[in-house]
């Protein structure tokens, strides 16, 4: 998979979470992909310094994104 490939997989993970994520008042945005492994995102909103962030970047933003790009490992949320 090219890495053009793989950003739009990525982008097409964000957009099934974005609406779940705005629903609360939140959004999110890819920052980068690096090393074809690595996806940095930044949760914005209401997102930020909800309480939950975590366990919603872990269990619904990082296992979507596996889903469509099984070769990423780790997805980290960038704070502002």
């Amino acid at each position: 998979m090219s890495s053009e490939e793989l950003r739009l997989n990525v982008e097409k993970a964000l957009d099934e979470i974005r609406p779940f994520l705005q629903s609360d008042g939140g959004d999110i945005s890819l920052l980068s992909i690096e090393d074809g492994r690595l996806v940095k995102v930044q949760l914005e909103g209401a997102c930020v310094g909800c309480s939950v962030n975590q366990m919603t970047l872990k269990s619904g933003v990082e296992m979507t994104i596996k889903k469509y790009a099984p070769q990423i490992e780790k997805v980290v949320n960038i704070e502002v």
